[in-house]
């Protein structure tokens, strides 16, 4: 999904609100939009302010790399960096694999 270009600025002004710790609002957002000659509809600025209510951007930012599916290869590279037993670890991934298998075949098909 390919974000406009209205979103793409709306998104920018809210970052530079944050970055120098404004609050997010309408209004900071429009003017913001205003001072670099660029025109959106009407109804962005609001819905991004409404959405970054209450959200900490910089904790937001700051985490987009920390989410589940980023924790198997976090966890992976310390013990490979320890030189640690490449068996066992092969071993495990397969023990993994098998496990989701398991769960995934429930006995029909996507197509039956």
């Amino acid at each position: 999904m390919a974000l406009s270009t209205d979103e793409l600025a709306c998104v920018y002004s809210a970052l530079i609100l944050q970055d120098d710790e404004i609050a997010v609002t309408p209004e900071k957002i429009s003017t913001i939009l205003k001072a670099a000659n660029v025109d959106v509809e009407s109804y962005w600025p609001g819905l991004f302010a409404r959405a970054l209510e209450g959200v900490d951007v910089r904790k937001l930012i700051t985490n987009v790399g920390s989410g589940v599916g980023a924790a198997p290869a976090a966890g992976s590279a310390p013990a490979a960096a320890a030189g640690g037993d490449s068996k066992e670890s092969k071993k495990e991934e397969k023990k993994e694999e098998s496990e989701e298998e398991e769960d995934d075949d429930m006995g029909f098909g996507l197509f039956d």
